[in-house]
């Protein structure tokens, strides 16, 4: 498996973990049994439950762009320097991120989101021929 596959199963395995900690955000801000019922009356989300919602729904976002053309790469047999450091790129700064994201750090945070996206758009680019 390639670098660009194996950064898009890191990304992958990333959103798990992320998915993880928002359910356990949920189940220490609302509590075991409300968060098994159907969450039709639940009180508004303390602010880091919310953040873990919103880091979640950042990073599903990034991967909804970023996978498809990686697997567009694998299945053209595309895979070049500039490919594996776009891949790269992106899941670093994805970590990254997150990391920051969740920990509430401002200002630093959009400048690891754009490191992903340029890492997005170098395999793009790469499969496109742009470069």
């Amino acid at each position: 498996m390639g670098v660009e596959l194996t950064m898009l199963a890191w990304s992958a395995g990333l959103l798990l973990v992320l998915v993880l900690i928002q359910a356990g955000a949920g189940v220490r801000a609302q509590g075991a049994v409300p968060m098994a019922g159907p969450r039709d009356n639940l009180p508004e989300p303390k602010p880091f439950q919310a953040r873990t919602k919103r880091v979640v729904d950042n990073h599903r976002e990034g991967l909804t762009i970023f996978a498809p053309i990686v697997l567009v790469a694998a299945v053209a047999h595309i895979s070049t320097h500039t490919t594996q450091l776009g891949a790269e790129l992106f899941f670093w700064s994805r970590l990254a991120h997150a990391a920051l994201y969740l920990a509430g750090v401002p200002l630093v945070r959009p400048l690891a989101w754009g490191v992903g996206i340029a890492g997005t758009v170098m395999v793009l680019g790469a499969v496109l021929g742009w470069f």
